[in-house]
């Protein structure tokens, strides 16, 4: 499956379904510190509102509950289990992703064979705990720069604190795309941000294109 350029980050079915009607079509459930039965549950879910709108569904450090449910794959932070072993787990069916904030990190990700990677943080954000250095644009320019000098085309997409008037100058550095948590879930209307958030990174990825 190729990497949707807007991925919805959340710990809600009821979020997720209002960001699906808005054209979001890759959600990442972060559930942290949940009891088994319950993360499994809300996996569940949430798994039915992808479903339902043809959405991917990305499981965050849980490789067993989602080769259980049968989700689309997982995304694995640093202190998570290595990707090597979660593909030893899941197979080659699986889209398996993993976090970095450093060039050496990325390096590191591309060799475990991962199939995108989350850079970040972008700015300060209260949604993740133990932040990791902040890149701001010029840091994204410098490590993806990087990238491109060293071959490699794993997608790469920004993630920490990304609002929609911050696409266009982030996908100018050379990223696939963002992840967002907030400026949906948190928005008056999730649906119709969500919606303007798919339309410009369309739009970019069109500009782009010609």
């Amino acid at each position: 499956m190729q990497t949707n350029r807007l991925q919805f980050i959340t710990d809600s079915a009821q979020a997720a379904e209002l960001a699906c009607r808005g054209g979001v079509r890759w959600v990442q459930l972060r559930a942290k510190n949940r009891p088994a039965a319950e993360w499994r549950q809300l996996a569940l879910d949430v798994q039915a509102v992808c479903r339902h709108h043809g959405a991917a569904l990305i499981i965050n450090d849980n490789p067993a509950l989602a080769l259980a449910i049968g989700a689309s794959g997982v995304h694995l932070g640093q202190q998570d289990m290595p990707p090597a072993e979660a593909r030893a787990l899941l197979g080659p069916g699986f889209i398996i992703g993993g976090t970095a904030n450093t060039f050496a990190d990325i390096e590191k990700l591309v060799a475990a064979g991962v199939d995108y990677i989350g850079l970040g943080p972008f700015r300060f954000t209260t949604t993740k705990e133990k932040l990791s250095p902040i890149l701001g644009l010029s840091g994204y320019a410098d490590v993806l720069a990087q990238c491109r000098a060293a071959g490699f085309t794993t997608p790469v997409v920004g993630i920490g604190g990304v609002v929609l008037a911050d696409v266009a100058g982030l996908l100018a550095t050379g990223l696939h795309g963002v992840a967002v948590a907030g400026a949906i879930s948190g928005a008056a209307n999730s649906t119709e941000v969500a919606r303007l958030f798919v339309g410009e990174l369309a739009g970019a990825h069109s500009i782009a294109s010609i």
